[in-house]
């Protein structure tokens, strides 16, 4: 284990960095927009923007790394998405900073299929699980790290977009580097909802819903915090807040989805966060602290939500068709969350800064009921045959974690021949990423020569 921690080091190294400047970003957009005079709407659009970007990431991330590798794909996005956050303080625009988001979404996209595309292969069966489980706690403790560190900066100055532009251009440095060969060339797997639906509908709609409320609470938190009178370090406490208490409970809560129906565990879970999202709206603490664990029980009540509807739709799938459910889902909630934040923000803009949590109780509401008609209409799936929580292989951190690598023999699976721009853009490149054939090696010597070059070798 330890020699394949030292072989992927330096890609998680990059993982930190870029995920640090981003965490700080992810916090700072929001309030920076607010400081400059943006309408609570415009914000959600922007916040949107980030999700819309992603989707597209992911659709088309792909393709990119076909054409270019994965360390070219990776120092272009990095550097995309390194020089968007220099552009925030230069164009103070509402339409451009939705731009800039999608655009810096796109780059997170396929940087993270990158990254866990390289991370799967590097992988064994054996510690996998162990190195995805890695990865995600230096994603999360990244994302609070960046987030903790706004309320060192003044909102009004360029200091704070230039150290996330520093952060992330710095990730490019450990990948350029590494001595490590780089994956050979990925795979796509096809989209199918209806046939996703079929599986596992709670699955599907539960994704949905799950994006459209936690992509809200993420991008609008510290932009309700902000207009609910706290100052900027109490925002982005709160906004690590949320993802704190995710990071604590998500793998207790998956290890007791296996002991009982996954369902009633999902909808014990919106139930408490629809419970919870009205005690914010509705009351008022005279203690910052008490307020900041408030939010924490809120994060452990709704991150968890979406690693466990994906346990639940592996329950219902066949192996073989686990990495095409794990990216359906996660198209779904990149799609719930796309209209999540701007929906919210309408809210915002009528009821204040408590429409957030309006929105986020009406969502899970919707969670719970959809829930509830399932568990009268269907009986719940046999101990047997349901798989094993695994956080490695449910989490929602980046793309589409794998639980093992592709097979371009599945039906499920376009192999990369498939791509128009294989042969012509990457059919030259793609011999560094596999030991070449004897043929490769000796393109001289024909079929009698090297029959007798065999004959020699025996």
């Amino acid at each position: 284990m330890a020699g394949l921690l030292g072989a992927v080091a330096a890609l998680l190294l990059s993982v930190v960095l870029m995920i640090l400047g981003h965490g700080l970003t992810s916090t700072l957009i929001p309030l920076a927009a607010n400081n400059s005079g943006f309408s609570d709407v415009a914000i959600g659009l922007i916040s949107s923007g980030f999700y819309a970007g992603y989707v597209a990431g992911c659709l088309a991330a792909p393709y990119l790394i076909m054409r270019a590798g994965h360390i070219r794909a990776f120092a272009a996005l990095v550097s995309m998405m390194s020089a968007v956050a220099l552009l925030h303080p230069v164009i103070i625009e509402p339409n451009a900073w939705a731009v800039m988001r999608l655009l810096t979404g796109f780059c997170l996209a396929g940087v993270t299929l990158i990254v866990e595309s390289w991370l799967n292969e590097r992988s064994t069966n054996e510690n996998r699980g162990t190195t995805m489980s890695i990865y995600i706690v230096l994603y999360l403790g990244a994302t609070m790290g960046g987030q903790v560190l706004m309320p060192v900066f003044d909102l009004a100055s360029f200091t704070p977009f230039i150290v996330a532009s520093v952060a992330v251009s710095m990730a490019v440095i450990p990948v350029a580097l590494t001595r490590a060969t780089q994956p050979a060339p990925i795979a796509l797997v096809r989209f199918r909802p209806v046939r996703l639906y079929q599986t596992s509908p709670i699955a599907l709609i539960g994704s949905l819903l799950t994006g459209m409320a936690n992509s809200s609470v993420w991008m609008l938190a510290p932009l309700y915090a902000s207009l609910s009178g706290y100052d900027t370090q109490q925002s982005a406490y709160l906004a690590a807040a949320v993802v704190l208490g995710g990071a604590l409970m998500q793998w207790p809560i998956g290890r007791l989805s296996d002991q009982m129906d996954r369902r009633k565990v999902i909808l014990t879970l919106a139930v408490a966060a629809s419970v919870l999202a009205a005690v914010v709206k509705s009351y008022s603490f005279d203690s910052f602290w008490a307020f900041f664990a408030l939010f924490v029980v809120l994060g452990a009540a709704t991150q968890p939500i979406y690693a466990v509807i994906v346990a639940h739709a592996f329950d219902s799938a066949d192996p073989e068709d686990y990495v095409e459910t794990s990216s359906g889902l996660l198209l779904a909630s990149g799609l719930g969350s796309m209209v999540g934040p701007l929906l919210a923000s309408f809210l915002m803009r009528g009821l204040g800064p408590n429409g957030l949590f309006s929105w986020v109780m009406a969502v899970e509401i919707v969670l719970s009921a959809a829930v509830f008609v399932r568990l009268l209409a269907n009986q719940p799936v046999e101990s047997d045959d349901k798989t094993d929580f695994e956080i490695a292989t449910v989490s929602g951190v980046g793309t589409a974690v794998m639980p093992e690598p592709l097979d371009v023999e599945d039906p499920n699976v376009i192999p990369p021949e498939e791509f128009p721009a294989y042969e012509s853009e990457v059919g030259i490149a793609s011999e560094e990423y596999s030991e070449p054939s004897p043929e490769a090696e000796e393109p001289e010597m024909g079929a009698e020569a090297r029959v007798a070059d065999n004959e020699t070798q025996r």
